[in-house]
C-alpha cells in the first residue's frame, strides 16, 4: 500500500525525455528491495572498442605536461640545430624553417580529431554517470518517502494506542 502510493506519486510527478524508462528501473528496484546502484564505469569500459581506448590513451599523452615538455626540447633542438650546429648542405630545414612548420601541422591535424573523439567519449561516460546518480537519488528519495509514511502510521498508531490507555486509566478511576 505505502510502495503503491509513493510509486504513483513519483509517476505523476516525472517528467522530460527517458523520465518514464528510468523511473520504471528504478521503482522495480524499490518494489524488489534491490540496489539500483550499478558501476557506470565499468559498464562505460566494457563497451569501448581498441580505437577508442587508442584514442583515449593518446589523448592522455598529448594533455600532459611531459608531452609538452618533450615536444618543446625538439622544437629547441630543431630550431638549434637548423640555425647554429649545422652549416650548408647539411642543414636539412634552414631559416623560415618550412618542414618544421609542415611536421607540427600534421601532428595538429592528427591529434586534434583524435582529442575530440576522445573527449566526446568523456561526455559520453559523464552521462552515463549523471544517469546512474539521478536513479540512486531517486530511490532513495523514494525510501525517504517510505519511511516518512512508516513514521506517520506508526505515530498515527501511538497516538490511538496512547489515547486507548488514556482512556482505559481514566475508566478505571
Amino acid at each position: 500500500m505505502i510502495i503503491d502510493s509513493i510509486v504513483g506519486l513519483v509517476n505523476a510527478a516525472l517528467h522530460g525525455p527517458g523520465g518514464k524508462e528510468k523511473s520504471a528501473r528504478v521503482i522495480q528496484a524499490f518494489r524488489s528491495r534491490h540496489p539500483v546502484v550499478r558501476d557506470a564505469n565499468a559498464a562505460f569500459d566494457a563497451m569501448s572498442s581498441p580505437g577508442d581506448r587508442l584514442a583515449d590513451s593518446i589523448a592522455r599523452i598529448g594533455g600532459s605536461w611531459r608531452f609538452i615538455i618533450v615536444s618543446l626540447l625538439i622544437l629547441a633542438l630543431w630550431v638549434t640545430a637548423n640555425s647554429i650546429l649545422l652549416q650548408g648542405q647539411l642543414r636539412f630545414d634552414p631559416y623560415p624553417f618550412v618542414f618544421l612548420n609542415l611536421v607540427l601541422s600534421m601532428l595538429a591535424a592528427l591529434q586534434a580529431p583524435i582529442i575530440m573523439m576522445s573527449q566526446n567519449r568523456q561526455a559520453a561516460k559523464d552521462r552515463l554517470v549523471a544517469n546512474t546518480d539521478y536513479e540512486v537519488n531517486l530511490k532513495a528519495e523514494l525510501e525517504i518517502l517510505a519511511l516518512h509514511e512508516k513514521i506517520d502510521r506508526m505515530e498515527a498508531q501511538q497516538a490511538r494506542d496512547f489515547a486507548r490507555i488514556t482512556e482505559l486509566l481514566e475508566a478505571r478511576e
